[in-house]
């Protein structure tokens, strides 16, 4: 199985900051020692042509040249640096490139991204580009050359926050589905009108939550059929994920990973993920929680191998 990551490029953040930025190297060494068939990829650079797609060449131009404003870059909440610029263009790079494995081998994923509080205009939530709204809308257009029906790409967003840039970005259009299952209370605190929203109280637990991601996926089933699914596997729902407000348990973050591949397999979709959130207050949990991410991949991944013709 493929997977690409952008890590080696790490933000010079100030001390204390929340951001978790070590997170990725730690999930790299962990697939190194445990998953050691997952085989990893430094992912490309998004082009300028690629994340106007999505961005406005305003955003794309401030966001390059370091001239955004000292307020956009307080809602981001990184200080803007040239590592950051290249970090957000290889994030998006990977999504992309795990996209295009994910049709040649069926399930492929990002170690970073998720980055889905970025709209067309503006970030947000430690989000600068859009990876997600990129990559579908970049499938799209490499599809149309390839084929006459337009592909239709489903986001599958279960990061404990709502996804309101995607929301934003592909409200209104009808070849694109975005599911958020996030919690009601939490940020962000003005929420914009998804496909499907699914909001949970304070406390949500395995049981409930899981209850809500069968009843999001068959709905979606109903309302759509997407040829390539881009799943959000937030980290963040986790019990003791310090900005998550849900009571996930490691066990019930597997059965969600699972429901969503298996959605997946059982119609033959491609499926690419990516990491989104993860705040847990031991850094250790986090990376628990993606590499559990990582060996349910790598199981479907498999049972694409094996149906191959």
């Amino acid at each position: 199985m493929r997977a690409f990551y952008s890590g080696q490029f790490v933000l010079p953040l100030p001390p204390g900051h929340r951001f978790p930025m070590g997170r990725y190297a730690l999930l790299r060494q962990g697939l190194e020692r445990q998953l050691p068939a997952v085989r990893m990829f430094e992912a490309p650079r998004a082009s300028d042509g690629e994340l106007a797609l999505v961005h406005t060449p305003q955003w794309i131009a401030s966001i390059s040249d370091g001239s955004v404003s000292a307020a956009a870059m307080r809602e981001i909440g990184f200080p803007w640096s040239e590592a950051m610029v290249e970090r957000s263009r290889r994030s998006t790079g990977a999504t992309i490139e795990a996209c295009r494995a994910a049709f040649a081998d069926g399930v492929s994923g990002n170690m970073a991204g998720g980055t889905h509080h970025a709209s067309a205009d503006k970030g947000g939530g430690f989000c600068v580009f859009n990876d997600a709204a990129v990559a579908a809308r970049l499938m799209q257009a490499e599809h149309g050359r390839r084929a006459r029906a337009p592909l239709q790409v489903a986001i599958v967003d279960l990061d404990v926050h709502q996804g309101n840039g995607t929301a934003r970005i592909f409200q209104g259009d009808p070849s694109v589905f975005t599911l958020s299952i996030h919690g009601q209370k939490n940020f962000p605190f003005r929420k914009e009108a998804s496909d499907l929203d699914v909001e949970l109280p304070d406390g949500c637990g395995d049981a409930d939550y899981l209850a809500a991601v069968e009843q999001a996926l068959g709905e979606l089933e109903r309302r759509f059929t997407p040829g390539l699914v881009i799943y959000l596997a937030g980290a963040d729902p986790f019990e003791r994920d310090r900005l998550g407000r849900l009571k996930l348990s490691f066990d019930g973050l597997e059965a969600r990973d699972r429901r969503v591949f298996d959605f997946a397999w059982q119609r033959r979709i491609p499926l690419a993920f990516a990491m989104a959130g993860g705040y847990a207050a031991d850094i250790a949990e986090t990376v628990q929680v993606q590499l559990g991410t990582f060996r349910v991949a790598f199981e479907y991944w498999r049972r694409w191998q094996n149906a191959a013709p």
